[in-house]
């Protein structure tokens, strides 16, 4: 599998209740164009792993990216949502909507918590495939 081939994708947290319910929303405007995969899953830690440099968590935000550029938390939300207008869709893309919240993720301080993070948190890499 050649990992160029995925893009775009958007990486979440699949361990928190919120960011789940951020990707199936995500997942529902986008209509299989673009693919919404786990950082704790199997072909998330592939992707992370060719992307990012080894000592870097990447988990922090939520991650949209495309074969240039990887956008992460703030930086994310517009190229991600013009993605979704102009794009066009694919094959069909498995979504897996299930979500481990193994932390109280589920709580409106949890709510405002993640939704700081979302706004202070802003990371843009360049890619080469």
């Amino acid at each position: 599998m050649d990992i160029g081939d995925l893009f775009p994708l958007v990486i979440y947290d699949d361990k928190c209740y919120l960011c789940s319910k951020f990707a199936s929303v995500v997942h529902t405007l986008a209509k299989d164009k673009i693919l919404i995969v786990g950082h704790y899953s199997d072909i998330g830690m592939k992707i992370k792993s060719v992307v990012f440099d080894y000592n870097y968590d990447s988990t922090k935000m939520f991650w949209f990216m495309t074969k240039k550029t990887a956008y992460g938390g703030r930086a994310a939300i517009l190229p991600l949502f013009f993605n979704i207008l102009t794009s066009k869709s694919r094959e069909h893309l498995d979504y897996d909507s299930s979500s481990s919240c193994t932390r109280d993720c589920k709580t409106p301080k949890a709510f405002f918590m993640r939704t700081g993070s979302l706004f202070s948190n802003s990371k843009k890499i360049a890619l080469k495939f």
